[in-house]
């Protein structure tokens, strides 16, 4: 291999010498349709200082221009030898004596697509390979020039190309698959470039995101033949983000769980990213994208937001999540303490989904408004000791309820009650104070006529006295042993004193039991008066009637009788039948109602009529005639 080498030597510094004049000229890339025929245009020079030695033969080789590497022969002038895969297929055109090479080959193949060299023999070592080639392109279906990038909404040209090098052969040009392109234009052209010829049609039109993914194409056909040839493409139309989907808005209950979807339709494929108001919570590269939500709470409410990007644009959808949940635990005031005459404001808010209605009760009892908000307000203006209570604020809604209370306590200034009084009972006369105040009123009796005041620090009376909440009672028993008026009548004077940092009260209690004592005197006596004229006329009517018998109707009765009867009414009863027994001194009761505590007495009148003599304890006229008389006794 050494010893060929250095004696090709000397003939390549030959070559190197007159290549400068080795000249030819082929098309670069020539192409041609399957089963067509193409033409390679050609033409050569050689040195003019060579005379061709029997003319001018040529050769065409196929992928190599080195006959030592025994490159396939497309064409042999000389013979009619060429490789078996170009034999009855080519033919030279050209005349090689005018320099011409240009070569026909029929019915080409795909096997026939690549390089194509001319090799020029003028006799003797005049034999010259030019490195210059033709390349061809043997085609089975058009080409359609598409751009790198189509992109919705801007104007596209696509260019069906189809070559025109057979001379037997004439191509025509349709596009297929075009119904749906909005206002289509189709340009036909016929381009010849270097004597190589192609024939195109340039489409026209308007992309939208919705020609994505379409199929179009050309079909071309040759008059004369059956040949058909066909290029579909699918049209891959970049477009921003035109549809973002996501979940519609929907309630779910707290603790579930949720899974929101987003689709985006762009292309390409966009990166979708979920918000929650401003934070971030997920990103990815992806046509639809899901966030799981779990274990939910309220303070995952809010609006989820879906967006899409893609580069050439964004869109964005937001749906609402609702937690739905029962109402939380009303905040309400602290318990307040409160002076009378005084007003408030209270307070009560709670959260729940649905709003809950707030409702205010009173021991209970309902007050104000109900409200289906987070926050009622009651106002309570000058406030009375009825305010004191227990409030109760109550948050419902469909999925539960929730309450908290708290105590309002009212302050005031005692109040005398209408039950205080005094009566007389067994012992004597017993005095009932009964005050509500807050704090707790303190309670004191005053004797005017003594100059005594009584309470806690004087033992000298029975002082005793019971708490009840805001009421207070104070009782005094006093024993009838001149703990009267100074003038000696039956009144009992007593003051009853009430007092509290807010402010005091003196009344004097009335003697309720005298005025019916009284009434007994009256009814008693007048009952005593028609006895006595009803037993007078009894007396006179039998005397009239003993008269008429016994024939002296002027005797008098009185005198008829020798030891006259005493005629006389008394009106009495037991004691025990007319009373109610009290019990002893000790029983005393806490004050509540005052006829629980009172020791009721009844009185009774009697009338004796006493005739003839004294009665002991009984009143006498002066002049001590036998007038009769009645005694009215208080028992």
């Amino acid at each position: 291999m050494k010893g060929l080498e250095l004696l090709l030597l000397p003939l390549l510094l030959i070559l190197k010498d007159v290549s400068a004049q080795w000249n030819v000229w082929m098309p670069k890339d020539i192409s041609a349709m399957t089963n067509s025929c193409v033409v390679i245009p050609c033409s050569f020079t050689y040195p003019s200082g060579i005379r061709p030695y029997r003319g001018i033969h040529g050769i065409w080789y196929f992928g190599h221009p080195y006959p030592q590497l025994f490159p396939p022969v497309v064409y042999k002038s000389r013979t009619d030898i060429v490789h078996e895969s170009y034999s009855g297929r080519t033919k030279l055109l050209g005349d090689l004596m005018q320099k011409n090479c240009t070569l026909l080959i029929n019915n080409v193949g795909v096997e026939h697509s690549g390089r194509y060299y001319f090799r020029a023999d003028l006799g003797g070592a005049n034999i010259y390979t030019y490195p210059d080639f033709s390349h061809l392109q043997v085609l089975d279906q058009p080409n359609i020039d598409v751009p790198e990038e189509i992109v919705s909404d801007q104007s596209l040209d696509l260019t069906c190309y189809v070559p025109d090098n057979c001379p037997d052969m004439s191509p025509q040009i349709h596009w297929i698959y075009t119904d749906y392109l909005p206002d289509p234009v189709f340009t036909p052209d016929n381009v010849e470039d270097s004597n190589t010829a192609v024939l195109s049609s340039t489409l026209t039109f308007t992309p939208k995101p919705m020609h994505n993914g379409q199929r179009l194409g050309c079909r071309v056909h040759y008059e004369n033949n059956t040949f058909v040839y066909e290029r579909l493409i699918s049209l891959d139309i970049k477009y921003a983000p035109r549809t973002v989907w996501v979940n519609v808005s929907q309630e779910v209950m707290e603790g579930s769980s949720v899974v929101l979807h987003c689709d985006v339709d762009s292309n390409p494929a966009p990166t979708i990213t979920w918000y929650f108001g401003d934070q971030e919570l997920m990103s990815e590269v992806a046509s639809n994208s899901s966030l799981s939500l779990d274990n939910l709470t309220p303070e995952v409410e809010g609006v989820y937001t879906c967006v899409g990007d893609n580069g050439y644009g964004s869109m964005n959808t937001s749906m609402y999540l609702a937690v739905n949940y029962p109402p939380r635990e009303p905040w309400i005031n602290e318990s307040l303490t409160l002076l009378e005459g005084s007003s408030v404001s209270l307070q009560c808010i709670s959260k729940g989904n649905p709003m809950p209605t707030l409702t205010w009760l009173k021991d209970g009892e309902l007050v104000g408004t109900i409200t289906a908000e987070e926050r009622s307000i009651l106002e309570l203006h000058e406030i009375t000791p009825q305010a004191h209570g227990v409030y109760h604020c109550l948050a419902e809604n469909e999925h539960g309820r929730a309450s908290n209370s708290f105590n309002i306590t009212v302050e005031f200034a005692p109040i005398l009650l209408d039950d205080s009084k005094c009566t007389i009972v067994r012992e004597g006369v017993q005095c009932v104070c009964i005050a509500s105040g807050n704090p707790e009123p303190v309670i004191e009796f005053y004797l005017p006529d003594l100059n005594i005041t009584i309470n806690n620090s004087n033992s000298l009376f029975n002082y005793r006295t019971y708490s009840d909440g805001y009421t207070s009672t104070g009782i005094i028993k006093l024993q009838d042993k001149g703990e009267r008026g100074t003038n000696g009548d039956t009144g009992v004077h007593v003051h009853c004193g009430i007092s509290n940092i807010y402010g005091s009260e003196s009344i004097r209690l009335e003697l309720q039991q005298e005025k019916k004592f009284m009434m007994a005197v009256i009814v008693g006596t007048i009952g005593g008066v028609a006895v006595i004229a009803f037993i007078i006329a009894a007396v006179r009517y039998v005397g009239q009637n003993n008269k008429k018998e016994n024939g002296n109707p002027g005797q008098d009765v009185g005198s008829k009788v020798e030891n006259p009867s005493m005629f006389y009414s008394a009106v009495k009863k037991d004691k025990q039948s007319l009373r109610k027994k009290v019990g002893d001194d000790s029983d005393y009761q806490s004050v509540g109602p005052m006829a629980d505590m009172e020791r009721q007495e009844l009185n009774y009148a009697a009338l004796e009529f006493l005739h003839g003599r004294h009665r002991e304890g009984g009143f006498r006229r002066a002049d001590g005639d036998g007038s009769d008389y009645t005694e009215i006794k208080a028992k």
